[in-house]
C-alpha cells in the first residue's frame, strides 16, 4: 500500500477559510443592533423628557404679558404694511 493522501484525480489543493463573509456578516448585525439601540435610547430619551416636563399650570400674568406681545406684534406688522403701501 501507498500513502496517498489525494484522491486520484483531484488536484491537491489548500483549504480555505471563508472568514470575509463571516466578518462581514458580524459586522452587519453589529450595525443593526447599534441602531437599535441607538433607536430606543432616543425614544425612551424623548418619552422621560416629556413625562418630567408635564403642563404647567396657567398664570394670569404670563397670559397677560403673551397677550400683550400678541398685540404689540399685530400693531408692528400693521405699521410695516403702511410704511410699504
Amino acid at each position: 500500500m501507498t500513502d496517498q493522501t489525494t484522491v486520484p484525480g483531484v488536484p491537491n489543493a489548500p483549504v480555505q477559510k471563508r472568514r470575509g463573509p463571516a466578518v462581514g456578516r458580524t459586522l452587519m448585525w453589529l450595525g443593526i443592533a447599534g441602531a437599535a439601540v441607538t433607536l430606543t435610547a432616543s425614544l425612551t430619551f424623548v418619552l422621560v423628557r416629556s413625562a418630567m416636563r408635564g403642563s404647567q399650570p396657567s398664570d394670569e400674568t404670563t397670559e397677560r404679558i403673551q397677550g400683550l406681545i400678541d398685540e404689540a406684534n399685530r400693531l408692528i406688522k400693521t405699521l410695516d404694511e403702511k410704511k410699504t403701501t
